[in-house]
C-alpha cells in the first residue's frame, strides 16, 4: 500500500460469528500498542457484509483508511464474516501477504444454533425478507451454514497463506482461560505483555440482551443511525465496555421467546459438520475430538 500508515495493519480477527470475538476485540483494544478498527467490523475485504448482506464490488482502497487513526500502533481488523468469504483470502493476500490471523471458533453446530437464535430473536431475517423461523430451513441457507464449515473455508485460505499465519482459538477455552489466551495472542502478534483489566470487559452481545425492537425502539435506532460516527462511537464504546445495552430497555424492546438447542438441531446438520471437521483437522492439525464427541452424544 505504498508507505501508507495502513502498512501497520498487522492482525485480523478473521472469524467466526458467535465465537467470542466481541470479548476478544474489547480486550485487545486495551493494549497500548494495538488499534482496533472502528467500527469493529468494517467488512471491507469480505463480500459478506454481516449475515445477509453481500457486495461483490471491487475494493476502493482509499475508503479503508477511514476505519483507523493515522499512528504507528499495530492495527487490527475484526471483521469476523471474512473467514467464510470466498474472495477474501486473495484480496487480503494481494495487499497484506504477511497478515496474521486470529481465528476464534467453537463447536460448529452450537455456533450455527447461536447464530440462528440471534437472527430469530432480533428478527433480522424478516428485515431481509427471509424466514428463518425453522432451523432446518435456515441451515440450508449458505448464509448460516458456511460460517460453520471451517474446513471448507480454511482450504481456501491455505491456498494463499501458511498455517503459521494463523492462531486458532477455541472460544470455550478462551472463556475459561482468558489471561492465558491473551498471552498467546500477544506472542503470536509479537507484542509486549500487557496487564489487561478483565473486569472492565463486558460482552454486550449476550443472548439475554437480544430482544425484538418495539415501535419506539425502531424509531430510536433510525435516529441513532443518523448521528455522525465521530460523535456516536466514543459513547457506544464506553457503554459496550460497561456491558450496557440501551436496546434492552422495556420501552425499546420486548422479551423474545426462548430457544434451547436439542438433539433435533444436531440431527439436521451433523453429517455435513462431521465430514467438514475431519477436513479441518487434517489440514490444520487442530484437534476437533472434543467437538465430535459432543456431537456424537447428541445424535445417539
Amino acid at each position: 500500500m505504498g508507505g501508507s500508515y495502513l502498512d501497520t495493519l498487522g492482525g485480523y480477527i478473521v472469524g467466526v460469528p458467535k465465537s467470542g470475538s466481541t470479548w476478544l476485540a474489547n480486550a485487545l483494544s486495551q493494549h497500548p500498542d494495538l488499534q482496533l478498527s472502528n467500527p469493529k467490523e468494517p467488512n471491507f475485504f469480505s463480500t459478506h457484509k454481516g449475515t445477509f448482506g453481500r457486495n461483490t464490488n471491487n475494493l476502493v482502497w482509499d475508503e479503508y483508511k477511514q476505519f483507523f487513526i493515522d499512528d504507528n500502533r499495530m492495527k487490527i481488523d475484526a471483521s469476523i464474516h471474512t473467514f467464510a468469504c470466498p474472495l477474501a483470502p486473495k484480496r487480503i493476500y494481494d495487499k497484506f501477504p504477511n497478515m496474521k490471523f486470529i481465528l476464534c471458533i467453537r463447536e460448529p453446530i452450537s455456533r450455527a444454533f447461536s447464530h440462528w437464535r440471534m437472527i430469530i430473536e432480533t428478527e433480522e431475517d424478516k428485515r431481509h425478507n427471509v424466514n428463518w423461523s425453522d432451523f432446518s430451513f435456515a441451515w440450508r441457507d449458505e448464509r448460516l451454514r458456511y460460517d460453520s464449515l471451517y474446513g471448507k473455508s480454511m482450504e481456501r485460505w491455505l491456498k494463499y497463506f501458511d498455517m503459521n499465519n494463523f492462531i486458532i482459538i477455541d472460544s470455550n477455552i478462551m472463556k475459561n482461560k482468558q489471561k492465558e489466551t491473551l498471552q498467546k495472542i500477544e506472542q503470536f502478534l509479537e507484542l509486549e505483555p500487557y496487564n489487561y483489566d478483565l473486569e472492565m470487559i463486558k460482552n454486550a452481545n449476550k443472548a439475554s440482551d437480544r430482544r425484538p425492537l418495539t415501535l419506539v425502539g425502531s424509531i430510536l435506532k433510525i435516529i441513532f443511525s443518523s448521528i455522525p460516527n465521530f460523535l456516536k462511537n466514543p459513547i457506544v464504546k464506553r457503554l459496550q465496555n460497561k456491558g450496557i445495552n440501551i436496546y434492552s430497555a422495556p420501552i425499546i424492546s420486548s422479551k423474545s421467546k426462548p430457544h434451547e438447542i436439542t438433539n433435533l438441531h444436531y440431527s439436521v446438520c451433523y453429517e455435513e459438520i462431521l465430514e467438514d471437521l475431519m477436513l479441518f483437522e487434517s489440514i490444520t492439525g487442530f484437534s476437533t475430538k472434543k467437538w465430535t464427541d459432543i456431537i456424537d452424544n447428541y445424535i445417539k
